[in-house]
């Protein structure tokens, strides 16, 4: 239990949950842009040159996106810990404590439905 009896303990927690938000918007981003990166090369690659796989930047790309869908998730869990030791002072009447906790559930079902995505071309 926290002791401070101020709502600021949290807005601190719930700003943090939504840097993890952003966190793992961005490994999936980066994941993405990985990913399309070799069909990008193989686009560019000359004619007489060997083919590309591109399996390396499938593979690459699919696990930092399943990164950012796990970040996504396991912020959840570790902002649920945060708010069960919080007073009923702390957490301002009429607040919605849950609007960045679907958020970034939604973040991370999105980021597994991409994945699978992904996974169908293979």
């Amino acid at each position: 239990m926290s002791d401070l009896n101020d709502p600021r303990v949290f807005f601190a927690a719930e700003r943090t949950l939504l840097a993890w938000n952003r966190t793992s918007l961005s490994l999936m981003a980066f994941g993405f842009v990985i990913e399309r990166f070799g069909l990008f090369a193989r686009l560019l690659a000359p004619a007489d040159a060997p083919a590309l796989s591109g399996r390396a930047s499938l593979w690459i790309g699919i696990i930092f996106i399943l990164i950012g869908s796990g970040v996504a998730a396991v912020s959840v869990r570790e902002y649920r810990k945060v708010l069960a030791t919080l007073k009923p002072v702390e957490i301002p009447e009429g607040y919605r404590v849950n609007l960045g906790v679907f958020t970034n559930l939604a973040v991370a079902i999105l980021g597994a439905a991409l994945t699978v995505y992904l996974l169908q071309g293979v």
